[in-house]
């Protein structure tokens, strides 16, 4: 396929589900599930419910969804974590990308039929679910890893208040 075919593509996802969380708010929803070991629950589909076959079995899920209340589409935008200095989108995880496409590794804590029972949800309540994927340590752990400029942020600073944006930003502040 040439890439002017590729870029005139259109790509088009039908939601398998909704993510339902205590999160109705971007400055109160943690900005990271490992920060904060928030609940809540995925509604998959009836219509998918055989594809849930086995999931019990997997402690963390990898939830791909779709940013549905993004604010915008930025190429550079301040992240969270660094307030001060703006970085590329694909430096970041924002939800105003070119493409509001957002992943969130959590805690499965039980399924119910066609219902997910989960913890470390850092997804706004209502979001469309695009796919699900087991982790898979074996698969997905790496080894001597950098993370570009979070390796100079306090990560785990940030880790003991359970960090939302509206908390960075008021920390911040009075810290100035």
């Amino acid at each position: 396929m040439k890439e002017s075919d590729i870029r005139e593509m259109k790509i088009t996802y039908k939601p398998i589900g909704i993510v339902h969380s205590g999160h109705t708010r971007h400055e109160d929803t943690p900005i990271q599930g490992i920060f904060n070991p928030a609940p809540g629950t995925v509604e998959v589909f009836e219509e998918y419910a055989e594809g849930l076959q086995d999931i019990e079995s997997f402690s963390h899920l990898i939830l791909i969804y779709h940013f549905h209340r993004a604010t915008g589409n930025a190429l550079v935008q301040a992240p969270f974590l660094d307030g001060e200095k703006a970085r590329g989108i694909f430096s970041i995880r924002h939800f105003n990308r070119p493409n509001p496409i957002g992943i969130s590794i959590v805690d499965l804590k039980a399924v119910k039929g066609t219902t997910l029972e989960i913890s470390g949800c850092d997804i706004l309540d209502g979001t469309p679910l695009l796919d699900i994927k087991p982790y898979v340590y074996q698969f997905d752990n790496r080894q001597e890893v950098t993370s570009g400029w979070v390796d100079g942020t306090h990560v785990d600073d940030i880790r003991e208040w359970n960090a939302t944006p509206k908390q960075l930003r008021d920390r911040r502040r009075a810290h100035l």
